[in-house]
């Protein structure tokens, strides 16, 4: 394996680097885009105890809110709560904004890199070619393994960046649909609560932890 990396020429250098750079981000997304961690189930439900017990004061209100990017938006319609529902619910429409920021987070750098990683695999393609027909123009057609060299370099690094690129978009592509489904949960349960807050609802949480 090391020898064929070796073949690829200095370009697979940053194409390893891209690789490892696409692995992290996809292993921390993974992580940090839990369902669980990002709208926990039973939240609106505890939420919904404490408001009616009387037992949501100001800390109990910064923990809601430290809890899960689901908190974030269930603390910023409470906290305005007194405003009336327009407001409550704009100010919930305010926290999504930072809390889609916060998980889109390395996004943009996963798309960028599985735009560059091609790139490089045919950049890698013309030097490995010009390589070959270097070769060939100095008389080297009588040494195989000269020319076979600038060849490999020009496979190498092109199978090498598809081979980043595809896991790379593909993931992209999965958590920009995760996020827009996570977001349409989050807003849901949001819009429960003021329904609940503002006596439009009836307080029924049956179905909230689906």
């Amino acid at each position: 394996m090391w020898e064929l990396v070796k073949s690829g020429g200095l370009l697979m250098l940053p194409l390893i680097v891209a690789s490892v750079l696409a692995l992290a981000i996809i292993l921390e997304r993974s992580w940090t885009l839990r369902r669980t961690r990002v709208a926990p189930p039973d939240l609106l439900a505890n939420v919904w105890t404490q408001v009616e017990a009387g037992k949501l004061d100001q800390a109990a209100l910064q923990s809601v809110h430290d809890s899960s990017p689901l908190g974030v938006l269930l603390s910023a319609g409470i906290a305005n709560a007194h405003h009336g529902r327009a407001i409550m619910k704009e100010a919930i429409e305010d926290a999504s904004s930072g809390v889609v920021h916060e998980l889109e987070r390395y996004l943009t750098l996963l798309g960028t890199l599985a735009l560059i990683a091609p790139l490089l695999g045919l950049l890698g393609t013309v030097v490995g070619i010009i390589d070959a027909f270097l070769v060939a123009s100095s008389g080297g057609l009588g040494d195989p393994t000269a020319l076979a060299a600038g060849i490999s370099k020009a496979l190498v690094t092109t199978a090498g960046g598809i081979f980043v690129a595809i896991p790379a978009m593909i993931m992209h592509r999965y958590y920009q649909r995760h996020i827009a489904s996570l977001m349409v949960a989050m807003e849901q349960q949001a819009v429960r609560l003021v329904d609940m807050m503002h006596g439009d609802r009836e307080v029924d949480l049956t179905g909230v932890a689906e």
